[in-house]
């Protein structure tokens, strides 16, 4: 069994961490007031605009500062297209719902098509990634050294930071405190002189930024070209926010577990221990969890109190 799970958990790491910081951009958005059904769709569109600058600059620039540049590049795109978001839900006042479907449809359809037409076949296959790498010290660390520290990816640990960054951010100073008031009572928040159309796109731009940011994490790591979807990692990232209580904390505990459990249906039919339970079971065992989880804390959840209401 020690061995099943050292060998499944660097691959239960890299599908987790561009759910979460998809996740993590999610929150920023919901927390100050926006619905933002549209993580598929900015992720999607960081994945293609980190695998399109890539495609232009591997053979010209170093293999680290390629992918990194990279990266930014796809957190640029998403922002572009959660700019979109931001100005009809913010600004126009529209329904956030159809807005964020808008994105999702929007962005798939553009990448594709640009997709197609440079390469001719809607695929941007990429030369590099980024290489797993041993920790030195704290891979040799008995028990958690070889589940956390050996085979990882750099970019696990900036999502990780990331995440702990904005922990800090949203609850430790006065800007995060001020940005999820906006989410609970932006009228009390504008009477206090804050701007609360410019906190809620400071959010929308940021859950813009991270999607794009997991859709690139999610190239350099695992999949390795752009193909016009991200396996509904987007729509897994809205059910880990609502999972995890809108809440950083929260949202850790909830990609990890879907990314557990999704990872062992990949992995089931070629492990022997795993190959008579139906690959299935496991691909569905999240979802009926975190519906079950729903209902009997529904009267707890702890949405904010304003999030999808025009201002």
């Amino acid at each position: 069994m020690w061995t099943l799970l050292t060998q499944i958990f660097p691959y239960v790491i890299a599908y987790t961490i561009p759910m979460l910081i998809t996740s993590l951009g999610g929150l920023y958005s919901e927390r100050s007031g926006v619905t933002n059904l549209g993580l598929e769709g900015l992720m999607l569109s960081g994945y293609f605009a980190t695998a399109f600058f890539i495609k232009l600059t591997e053979n010209y620039m170093g293999h680290n500062t390629c992918i990194m540049f990279g990266l930014v590049a796809g957190m640029i795109c998403g922002m572009i297209f959660a700019s979109l978001h931001a100005f009809a839900s913010i600004t126009l006042k529209a329904d956030q719902v159809i807005s964020g479907t808008a994105i999702n449809m929007l962005a798939a359809a553009i990448t594709v098509y640009a997709a197609r037409m440079i390469t001719g076949s809607g695929n941007i296959p990429i030369l590099m990634g980024i290489v797993r790498n041993d920790i030195p010290i704290l891979s040799r660390i008995p028990v958690l050294g070889p589940l956390l520290f050996a085979r990882s990816y750099w970019s696990t640990w900036l999502a990780l930071a990331i995440w702990g960054f904005s922990f800090w951010l949203l609850y430790k100073t006065s800007f995060g405190l001020r940005l999820l008031a906006c989410g609970e009572h932006p009228s009390a928040v504008e009477s206090a002189g804050v701007n609360v159309h410019a906190m809620r796109y400071f959010g929308v731009l940021m859950s813009g930024a991270l999607s794009g940011l997991g859709g690139g994490i999610m190239l350099v790591t695992y999949s390795g070209e752009f193909n016009g979807s991200v396996a509904g990692l987007g729509f897994l990232a809205i059910a880990a926010l609502i999972f995890g209580q809108w809440k950083p904390l929260g949202i850790l505990g909830a990609t990890f577990f879907f990314g557990f459990f999704t990872t062992l249906a990949n992995v089931s039919q070629v492990i022997p221990a795993l190959g008579a339970i139906p690959t299935v079971l496991f691909k569905v065992f999240p979802y009926v969890v975190t519906l079950i989880a729903l209902v009997f804390s529904s009267r707890h959840m702890s949405a904010p109190a304003a999030n999808g209401i025009p201002y």
